[in-house]
């Protein structure tokens, strides 16, 4: 029998992850000499080299590389037993990771941690803030529960439910105040400045203005912040979320429009993994989500989470 405990299986994913010894024993919580060593103890009960070593940086071994997948999916059911005594209990409590897209999370976590705090005091929360492709590889190997993103994913192992949609707004320098809002096509001729590659909300952005790649006088942002920065210096114009207006616009002399119907609009929705037995406890949270952003889902029956909340 091969004796190779779950730490030193953590351990070994977090290696994969980071290719860095210190960095992954910082996020293990050990030192650099003992993760080393446990590493060392998996080749030799395996019986094979898992890591190629440098001083610079750390590369798997074809070995390495093939054992991986497997040790993932060891973790994720392992994690996915704690997740089912979760699930069996009356109350949401214990740990639950959460993912958020940069252009969501400083405008409604707030009001979600608040929410999620009064209703269920017992819950750990963690938050995970990064772009869309990184949470949705994070969600499906179960390192989180849920993420909040905008939609459609299209991820066959991940449930994917509709929230609310949010419009785009335009944004210009505050002296364009009360002239007339520019049509897509004529958007497309003026200096548009985009989150920087990465982000949906770019690609989003390019989809209403009809351009596949964006022309080479664009400028990249990596926040929503500096673009609203940049179009107050008189740089150019943008588009932003309308939960973002009231954060960002604040200390910026911008000025704000809606484009006429159809505007330009994102859905926002919740995905975890068609196997968590968290599905019935993600549900009442999504509904948590929907109230901090003002909006409640459509067709669907007011739930004990819903009438709590609003008491």
């Amino acid at each position: 029998m091969i004796n190779v405990t779950l730490r030193q299986l953590r351990y070994f994913d977090a290696l994969a992850r980071h290719r860095h010894f210190g960095r992954a024993a910082e996020a293990c919580a050990i030192s650099q000499p003992a993760l080393s060593m446990q590493i060392k103890e998996m080749e030799e009960t395996l019986g094979g080299v898992l890591i190629e070593r440098s001083a610079r940086q750390v590369a798997l071994t074809k070995f390495g590389e093939e054992l991986l997948q497997r040790v993932r999916d060891i973790l994720r059911s392992v994690d996915e037993l704690g997740d089912f005594a979760r699930a069996s209990r009356d109350r949401l409590a214990g740990r639950l990771r959460v993912g958020m897209i940069p252009t969501i999370a400083p405008y409604l976590l707030p009001k979600v941690i608040e929410n999620l705090a009064r209703l269920h005091p017992e819950l750990d929360i963690h938050v995970r803030e990064t772009v869309t492709p990184k949470l949705i590889k994070e969600v499906a190997e179960g390192r989180l529960d849920t993420a909040i993103v905008a939609l459609p994913v299209s991820e066959p192992s991940l449930t994917e439910i509709a929230l609310f949609k949010e419009n785009f707004l335009l944004v210009r320098p505050g002296e364009q105040e009360g002239t007339p809002v520019p049509s897509r096509e004529t958007l497309r001729e003026m200096k548009l400045l985009l989150l920087e590659e990465g982000h949906c909300f770019r690609d989003q952005a390019l989809s209403f203005c009809n351009m596949q790649t964006p022309p080479r006088e664009v400028l990249d942002a990596s926040s929503l912040s500096t673009l609203v920065q940049m179009v107050g210096a008189g740089i150019g114009v943008t588009l932003i979320p309308e939960m973002a207006v009231a954060v960002e616009t604040r200390s910026a002399s911008v000025s704000v429009a809606r484009f006429r119907n159809p505007q330009p609009c994102r859905t926002i929705g919740m995905v975890w993994r068609k196997t968590s037995p968290l599905a019935r406890q993600l549900q009442q949270i999504s509904e948590v989500v929907c109230l901090a952003a003002g909006k409640e889902r459509k067709r669907q029956p007011t739930s004990p989470t819903l009438r709590r909340l609003t008491a």
